[in-house]
């Protein structure tokens, strides 16, 4: 087996990251304190298209030298923001109509393999996820405003999982399929159309444009 070079990847341009549709999901950081995280969760939010990142409280934000370390240029291409509260964060978020998670473990927890039975989207703009601070985790506050939170099952000795373990964790591995199998779909429906715009009159035209 031969390793492709990087411009056999056929990966998207800034240009064509920032036009293109995204994973209706957001990703915030309470209180992380560690730059080197936050440039992993960049890097991992590139890597899926995920829609953006929210920085919150004393978490750093770009441009930074030790964040781009991780990042290596997803600072860029992923949308971010930042708030002074994550607890602003959160009200945006529910202002928006997303659905918003804490990873954290507390009384009543989804458990990671029980989520795809636990949450469904359809009733939402999207999804966040809010990682806490390394040492303190999320804060109360902000997960009493939460309206769910997940729990990465564990068997060791060790409390918790490092941020940039845990962010983009395979438990959004079916919403990713999802959002793979629709970008598919997209991309035959615009493959159809070229095809037959140079085949057919232009009202017929207009028509199957509008089906699809």
């Amino acid at each position: 087996m031969r390793k492709l070079r990087t411009i056999e990847m056929n990966r998207l341009t800034l240009e064509e990251f920032k036009e293109a549709e995204k994973l209706p999901l957001i990703v915030v950081l309470d209180d992380v304190r560690s730059l080197y995280n936050v440039g992993s969760v960049f890097r991992s939010c590139d890597a899926f298209r995920v829609e953006g990142v929210y920085l919150c409280g004393i978490t750093a934000t770009p441009p930074n030298a030790e964040i781009h370390k991780t990042a290596l240029g997803g600072e860029d291409s992923v949308d971010w923001e930042y708030f002074k509260t994550t607890e602003e964060a959160v009200e945006k978020l529910k202002e928006k109509g997303y659905f918003v998670y804490s990873i954290e473990q507390v009384e009543g927890s989804t458990k990671l393999q029980n989520l795809p039975d636990a949450h469904n989207t359809s009733h939402s703009t999207g999804y966040a996820v809010i990682f806490g601070n390394e040492v303190k985790g999320v804060k109360q506050d902000v997960v009493d405003m939460s309206d769910g939170c997940l729990e990465i099952p564990q068997f060791g000795t060790k409390h918790s999982l490092n941020v940039k373990q845990t962010a983009i964790n395979p438990v959004f591995e079916p919403h990713l399929i999802e959002f793979e199998e629709k970008l598919k779909l997209k991309q035959k429906k615009e493959q159809l159309y070229e095809l037959l715009k140079n085949e057919i009159d232009d009202k017929l035209l207009e028509k199957i444009q509008e089906i699809i």
